[in-house]
C-alpha cells in the first residue's frame, strides 16, 4: 500500500490492536477485530461511493460488522476518548442500533461490543422500503436529545442531523472499500419505530441506513 491508500485500513488496523474492550463486555457480545479494507486509496473508495438498493440475503461475516460499526462511530482514539465520526461540542449523542435477523443491538464502541436490546426481527419496522425487511443489517441512528449541542430546539435538530450526516458517510466509505451496498434512508415510521425499539421519550430517530452485499 501506498501513502494514499485508503486512510480506514490504517484506522480499522489500529483500533483492532489498540481498542480496549476487545474482550467479553459486561453489557453485551465483544465483535472480533475490524475486519480491514483491501487496498482501495480514498479516491477510489470516493469514486465507488453510491446508494444501492438491491441487497443479497446473506449476512455479514462478524468481522464485516465490527469493521462496519468502528468504521461508523468507533473509538480510533482510545487515550482520549474519540470517536471516527465528530459530534457538535464533542457531546456524543448518537447512537448506533443494529437490525438484523436475530435481533435489536445497541453497539457501544468503548467497548467495541454489541448489547442485546431486542430478541423481535425488527428490520421491517426500520424503513417503508421493501428491501429493509430482508437486507442483513439495517442501522439505526439515534440521537440523545438532552445531550446534543445547541441552546434551541431548531439548534439541536440542526446538530443532531448533521451529526448522524458524518456517521452515515464513513458507513458510505467502509461499504465502498469493502464493495458492500448501502443506502441512507429516511422514509421511516419514526414513531412506531420508535416504540418497538423501546426508546425513551428523550431519543430521536435521525436516519437508517441499510447495508448488505450487492444483488446484482
Amino acid at each position: 500500500m501506498d501513502r494514499r491508500t485508503f486512510l480506514l485500513a490504517a484506522g480499522v488496523m489500529a483500533a483492532s490492536c489498540g481498542t480496549p474492550g476487545l474482550g467479553l463486555a459486561a453489557s453485551g457480545v465483544a465483535l472480533p477485530p475490524p475486519a480491514i479494507p483491501g487496498g482501495k486509496t480514498l479516491e477510489e473508495a470516493l469514486q465507488k461511493r453510491q446508494s444501492r438498493r438491491q441487497f443479497d440475503a446473506r449476512p455479514l461475516p462478524e468481522a464485516v460488522l465490527s469493521g462496519l460499526l468502528w468504521a461508523a462511530n468507533g473509538v480510533n482514539r482510545p487515550e482520549i476518548g474519540k470517536h471516527t465520526a465528530p459530534t457538535a461540542m464533542n457531546r456524543q449523542e448518537i447512537a448506533v442500533y443494529v437490525a438484523k435477523a436475530d435481533g435489536l443491538f445497541l453497539y457501544e464502541p468503548k467497548d467495541h461490543a454489541l448489547s442485546r436490546v431486542k430478541d423481535a426481527d425488527l428490520r421491517a419496522a426500520t424503513g417503508k422500503q421493501a428491501f429493509a425487511a430482508t437486507a442483513p443489517v439495517d442501522l439505526v441512528y439515534v440521537a440523545d436529545m438532552a445531550k446534543v449541542a445547541g441552546s434551541t430546539p431548531e439548534e439541536k435538530l440542526f446538530y443532531a442531523g448533521t451529526d448522524t450526516g458524518f456517521v452515515s458517510q464513513n458507513v458510505y466509505l467502509y461499504c465502498a472499500a469493502m464493495d458492500l451496498a448501502t443506502v441512507v434512508r429516511a422514509s421511516i415510521d419514526t414513531a412506531a419505530l420508535a416504540s418497538a425499539m423501546g426508546l425513551p421519550a428523550t431519543s430521536r430517530i435521525t436516519l437508517a441506513q441499510t447495508v448488505g452485499y450487492p444483488n446484482v
